[in-house]
């Protein structure tokens, strides 16, 4: 049975929580994986660039000197890509819908298999938060130091706002208490992506959320 140790903003051991070890054996196939996370950056691009070609570039259609007499190659048009202000070639364009379809089932595996591995390699906390009057840098900063985090991507994941804005106002001096702090990042874990898991090192749960996450290493969302 794995156990993830529960810490107060003082970076004190509160307490536990055991995760049954059912939960964090997963088959998950790796290229499955990065299947996933390659479609989630995928789908992430704009594809809005735009470039103007020969044929878009404004410019007269006279002839940029004699075609015969001047010893020079001949050429016919000012916006061609030679000239300056001309058209580009093979540049970008905007592309049409490069949307790629994730699996709702591999999508899930994927997300449990590397939150078990979040889990089997203790990179995993529970945060016991008792909310702030007033934003205090210093506090999250000593919280990160007390669990060697410094310098360390850390997610803090908090519970899902079903309360009408009230989860907002509960997390919101915490937020501003750690926005000035480098590679820190707060969001719900229900919206977490496998991308968001694989590119934080450490995992913040508020206690309130633990339950969610069990749910999410069930396999389930």
């Amino acid at each position: 049975m794995a156990l993830i140790k529960t810490y107060n903003l003082d970076a004190k051991e509160v307490g536990e929580v055991s995760i049954d070890d059912e939960l964090i054996k997963t088959d998950a196939n790796l290229q499955m994986i990065k299947d996933y996370i390659v479609a989630i950056r995928a789908n992430a691009r704009q594809w809005s660039a735009n470039t103007k070609t020969r044929a878009e570039v404004c410019h007269s259609g006279q002839k940029p000197h004699p075609q015969k007499g001047t010893g020079r190659a001949r050429q016919g048009y000012l916006g061609a890509p030679q000239y300056k202000g001309g058209g580009r070639v093979h540049s970008p364009r905007p592309k049409f819908d490069q949307h790629v379809r994730i699996n709702k089932k591999e999508r899930r595996a994927a997300i449990r298999h590397l939150l078990a591995e979040k889990v089997g390699s203790n990179n995993v906390y529970v945060l016991r938060y008792n909310p702030l009057k007033e934003p205090k840098t210093k506090i999250v900063q000593a919280f990160i130091e007390g669990l060697n985090l410094v310098n360390k991507r850390v997610t803090f994941l908090s519970e899902v706002d079903q309360t009408n804005g009230a989860l907002a106002e509960k997390y919101d001096v915490f937020v501003k208490s750690m926005r000035n702090i480098p590679k820190l990042e707060f969001m719900p874990l229900l919206q977490l992506s496998g991308y968001d898991i694989a590119k934080a090192g450490n995992l913040v749960i508020f206690e309130p959320a633990v339950n969610d996450f069990i749910t999410l290493l069930g396999g389930q969302s």
